[in-house]
């Protein structure tokens, strides 16, 4: 396949709270785009709040793929990402728009874009509420530890409270008889039928940590407790508990912490999970990045893409 058979792909990835939900927008508008969701939690119904679900008011009018899609309780893997995200860009394409690629989820995005064909594993959903029942009793950290025991590169690059990837990798290592590192080892790429470009959009760690507790604060206004409350209380939602904003109120709702400490704990984690999603985004050399500064607008922002996208010899956006 040459380049000018390729789809055209516009990325925006970054840490939480960098604003690309915004820049998503803004794109897709000026390049008579759709915007596809590479988000882990917005796939979800519901979790509207916690998981920064744009609002129609944010959506401006643009077509958006992929949010509030999934039943709150069912298992979703990378692999179901990939069965839905593919034909979605190319029904975009064939529609004439250019599919823009927006979220924070590295492992989505970097397996969409280079085309990463999983191994085919098996799945139990009786073994997978085994293991959910164990980490209710005896607590995330004791089921990441035995996927410590099975796979210590799998559980150093997991955090335990990811319990739906903790519990996905205990299955594989569970049925296959190998470690879920060694069966992703399996995956292979064969070539992409996508042309990429992929921006990265992120702001001084001091700048993005006060973007952080502020949008946690909004969230906080917007009605998050409530929303947390409402999963706490509903077994069939337990598989929200790792989506930041929600396991840190339990202890509020058991009366075991004040409400103050279980947000500055939220604030605490979504910067940690920042961290964390800059770390794996900045392993991809392709990505652009865009530092931006606190007194950066929306127009400067775009300035900056465009002169970005302009300069790029790999693909041209103006799909009419």
């Amino acid at each position: 396949m040459t380049d000018s058979e390729k789809i055209p792909v516009l990325a925006v990835v970054g840490p939480t709270a960098s604003g690309k939900t915004s820049l998503g927008v803004m794109l897709a508008k000026a390049y008579h785009g759709e915007v596809v969701s590479a988000d882990s939690m917005q796939i979800y119904q519901g979790l509207n709040i916690a998981t920064a679900k744009p609002t129609p008011e944010e959506q401006e009018g643009v077509p958006h793929h992929l949010i509030g899609c999934v039943p709150v309780n069912a298992t979703f893997s990378v692999a179901d990402y990939l069965a839905l995200a593919k034909p979605t860009i190319a029904e975009i394409y064939h529609r004439k728009h250019l599919p823009v690629l927006v979220g924070g989820t590295g492992l989505y995005v970097s397996s969409l874009l280079s085309n990463v064909q999983l191994a085919p594993t098996t799945q139990d959903a009786a073994l997978r509420q085994k293991f959910l029942e164990y980490a209710k009793e005896h607590g995330n950290i004791a089921l990441h530890d035995q996927l410590k025991a099975l796979d210590p590169e799998a559980a150093a690059e997991i955090h335990p409270n990811n319990l739906v990837r903790v519990i996905r990798a205990l299955e594989v290592c569970t049925l296959t008889g190998k470690t879920f590192t060694a069966c992703k080892a399996e995956s292979h790429q064969i070539p992409s039928p996508y042309q990429s470009l992929i921006i990265g959009l992120t702001y001084e760690r001091s700048v993005l940590y006060e973007r952080i507790n502020t949008r946690v604060d909004q969230m906080i206004e917007q009605g998050m407790i409530e929303e947390a409350y409402h999963v706490y209380q509903n077994e069939a939602l337990r598989t929200a508990y790792h989506a930041i904003g929600y396991k840190e109120l339990i202890p509020y709702f058991e009366k075991k912490m004040p409400l103050q400490a279980c947000i500055d704990k939220i604030k605490q984690e979504t910067r940690r999970y920042a961290k964390r999603q800059l770390t794996w985004f900045r392993k991809n050399d392709r990505i652009q990045w865009i530092i931006l500064d606190k007194s950066d607008k929306k127009p400067e922002i775009m300035e900056k893409c465009q002169k970005i996208i302009a300069k790029s010899g790999e693909m041209c956006y103006n799909i009419n």
